[in-house]
Formats: structure tokens, sequence, C-alpha cells
């Protein structure tokens, strides 16, 4: 048997050691390059802000640059020649009291003067009386019949059954609905100024009455918004009941026509809510954000929020390289276009005119989207992608005067409801539930009308109360209607 050579055997384990020591380096090259992405990717995160991405701009570190606009140069306040807003005189007809200031003498020479001016001047004083809760007593008498013995007891009205009124279980609800309190704080609030005590429970309860007597006006509302020529929707997070120890997931949705606003809480952010809200026949055209569950509606109806898109450039800007390069070109195009629109707005320019010059920049932003698409770095040319998927959903305001290129106002609609979360922490239930969305309805869309808010709610229970149909949501008025392009 033939002696193996001892260099062999040398050589055979070094190269073993050598193909080892290859496998282990490959092995931590890519621990490297996985830890490399992984920084690059909590980096992008930390320049995350309000400018460049979805978050708001409460969570913004100190510091955060701003976008600033250009000094102008003048100083902070009302301008020279600006309208006054000046507190307006009551007619003398809603005037309570009246005291008459007449002078007795003249301040030059003592003189004694009489009679009265025919125009005096006039300065009012408003006051709020002591104020005091009316209580009503019912005194239920039982009297006995002289022939059968039968006692009978004269019965409460079905609609004084509850120990609150009409109006004060309305103050309730509009404490909660338009001032954000919280149930304990709409306790104390109506005891330090009305003097009445109750408990949180029983804020809670009237609570679940004004949600059941909401119930047929946002219905009807509702029903509007489907109809409507137009509409912003958007969607934001929040809470409800708990699971677990924890706060079970939900999502608050807003469908905003310019004078019905309906809120919705639903635990999916799917496009199964979508179509809910607002019907899978839904004609109108709707401006949102690029959410998936919008994805069933026409692409020549839909309006993409050119906000978002404003930040979504920015981030190109802000992750530098050849996407950055292609982000400054897209918003000086943003710019650009943005005047124009304004000048339309403001009258200065033609709507013909305004369409005429858009078709280039249509042009220019789809060219400088592809080339990001092919040649910027992953992530902004994932973006880019994402935004050519729809790119007929950019323009349609363009060819439909009278549409927003943003959904601003449906995210000033929901903004009230977002500081209501973040106070309340959600609802504890489905109920809950109910009375958030259907007070922000009514609440959110009286003021879009211009509508007595307590008087609104104070009618739609003393309604429910006694089984009468109560007032309704929808505008007494048309609605302003689009002028649509033909």
């Amino acid at each position: 048997m033939a002696e193996v050579d001892p260099r062999d055997a040398r050589i055979a384990q070094l190269e073993a050691m050598v193909a080892e020591r290859d496998a282990r380096i490959a092995e931590l090259l890519a621990k490297v390059e996985a830890l490399t992405a992984r920084v690059a990717e909590l980096e992008a995160r930390l320049k995350q802000n309000s400018s460049n991405s979805s978050k708001p701009p409460s969570s913004d570190v100190p510091g955060t640059p701003r976008q600033r606009k250009k000094p102008t140069g003048r100083r902070p306040g009302g301008q020279p020649g600006h309208k006054k807003h000046e507190r307006a005189l009551l007619p003398p007809e809603q005037v309570q009291h009246v005291v008459e200031l007449v002078p007795g003498e003249c301040r030059g020479c003592k003189r004694r003067l009489y009679g009265q001016d025919s125009a005096p001047r006039r300065h009012q004083v408003v006051e709020v009386p002591p104020l005091s809760a009316v209580v009503t007593e019912y005194r239920c008498h039982a009297l006995q019949c002289p022939d059968c013995g039968v006692v009978t007891r004269g019965d409460v009205p079905a609609h004084a059954r509850s120990a609150f009124g009409d109006r004060l279980a309305a103050l309730a609800s509009l404490l909660v609905g338009k001032y954000r309190l919280s149930k304990r704080l709409v306790k104390d609030a109506l005891s330090d100024v009305l003097g009445v005590e109750l408990s949180v429970g029983s804020v809670s309860n009237l609570e679940g009455e004004m949600a059941e007597a909401l119930a047929p006006a946002t219905a009807e509302a509702l029903d509007y918004v489907r109809a409507s020529q137009a509409a912003n929707a958007d969607e934001t997070g929040f809470a409800q009941g708990r699971e677990g120890g924890r706060a079970t997931r939900a999502w608050l949705w807003v469908v905003a026509t310019a004078l019905v606003v309906v809120f919705h809480i639903a635990t999916s952010r799917g496009g199964k809510v979508a179509r809910q809200l607002l019907g899978a026949d839904f004609a109108g055209f709707l401006t949102t954000d690029r959410w998936s569950a919008y994805e069933w509606v026409d692409a020549g109806l839909r309006q993409l929020c050119w906000a978002h898109l404003t930040r979504d450039f920015q981030g190109f800007i802000d992750r530098g390289g050849r996407g950055g390069r292609i982000g400054r070109e897209l918003m000086r195009e943003r710019n650009r276009f943005f005047k124009w629109y304004h000048r339309v707005r403001d009258g200065t320019m033609t709507r013909g005119h305004f369409e005429k010059r858009m078709r280039a920049v249509e042009r220019r932003v789809g060219q400088l989207l592809r080339k990001a698409a092919r040649r910027a770095e992953k992530k902004t040319a994932g973006m880019a992608r994402e935004i050519l998927q729809w790119e007929k959903c950019l323009w349609t305001f363009v060819d439909v005067p009278g549409l927003e290129p943003t959904n601003n106002f449906g995210e000033q609609c929901i903004r009230h409801a977002v500081m209501y979360r973040k106070t309340s922490f959600g609802t504890q239930s489905q109920e809950g539930s109910r009375f958030v969305e259907r007070i922000f309805t009514a609440t959110t869309t009286l003021k879009l009308q211009g509508r007595d808010v307590l008087a609104f709610l104070t009618e739609t229970l003393a309604a429910h109360r006694r089984g009468l149909r109560g007032p309704s949501l929808l505008p007494t008025a048309p609605a302003p209607q689009l002028a649509l392009a033909a």
C-alpha cells in the first residue's frame, strides 16, 4: 500500500480551511450587506417628517426645518386698507336694557342743556345672567276607585321619563362632539356652570340616547353623500374596545362634500368599507390619497391628492442621488401649475388658457416619473412606479372645473376627530363608536351650513323622545354643483 504524501494531506487540510473561511467570509459579507441596508432604511426613517412623508406635523421633533414662505417685508397683523372685522351692534329689539346717558350741562361754558339726541352713539355691553337649571317636577298622584278599590297612579309622560331634559341632554352631547370634552369633564362642566349633578354613567347613557336620535338624520346624510357630484374621502387610525389588555385597532373614515360630511368607524381599512360608505354605484368625482381601498373607483372619476404627491417629491429630494435631481424637477413643475391654478381661482387667468398650459406640464411630469422609475435609487424608483399606476388620476382636476387638486378639505374635516382621538384614546364599544361618528357627522355638517348645533341636537332629541320625525342634516339651499366639462 502506497504511503500518503504528508504534503498532499497538508494541502487538502489547507484547502478545506480556505473553503471554510471563504464560506464564513461570504456569510459575513451577506450580513454586512443586510445590516447596511437596514441602517440605510433606519436613517431614511429618521429623516422622515411631515414635509416628505405622511407623518403629521405633531410628530416632528423640535428643530425640524419647515417650508417657509418668502418674507414679504410687511409687518404682522392687519395691513393698511384691509376690511375691518368689528363687533356688530344688535338691533334695538334685541336689547333688554337701555341706559340713556344725557349730559346735563355744557362741558365748555357749563350752561344747562335740555332735550335728547335724535341719533345717539350706541355702545352695548353683553352679559350672561346667572345660570341655573330649570327643574320640572312631575307629581304622580295615586287615587283609589270607590267602587272597585283599584288604585290608579298618574303616569309620567314618555318624553319626560329621563331625569334630564332635551336641551340639557343635547348640551352634554355637544360638549363631547364639538368641544371634545371627556365624560368626566362634561360632568364637571354641567356641575360648575349649571349646578346640575350627574354621574359619568349618566353622561354615557345620554350619549347612547343621542346616538339613537341621530340615526335617521345621519342615514339621510349618507344617502346625500352617495348621490353627490364630488366628494373627498380620508381615513385615520382609531381604537374601539380592548382585547387582551390592549386597545383594538379601528379606523375612522370620513366622506366630505361641500355641505354634508359623514363619519364612520370600522375595524377595517379595506375597500369593502369604502364601497359601503360611498355605495358601489358611486358616480361622482372622488378625491383621495393613493390608499388601495379606493382602487375600485373608476380612474376617470378619481383625483389623487397633490399635497401627498408634494411630500413624495420632497422625499425624492431628501433621499438625494439621481432621484433627488428628478425630484427637484418634479417640484418645479408642481410649483408652476399651482401658480396657474391659483390664478384661475382668483380670476386672473382663463380656464381655457390654464388647460392649454397644463398639457405640457402633464407630459413633463410623466417623463420625469418614468425616468425616476428606470434610473433612480430603489425606494425612489418604487415610489415613481406606484405613482405611474395612477397617472390618469393626477390630472382629473384639469378637465373638471371646480374640482380641487388636493384632499385638503377632507383632511380638514377629519382633523377635529383626530384631536378627539388623541385625548379620548378612542371608544370602548361599538355603541360608543356609533355616538362618536354620528355626533361628528352632525356637528361638522351643521358648521359647514352655518346652523345652530345646540338647537338642532335639542330638536332631534325632543322629536326622538316623542316618537316624531326629527330635523334633517341636509342643506336647505341647493349644494354648489361642479361646473362639469362638456
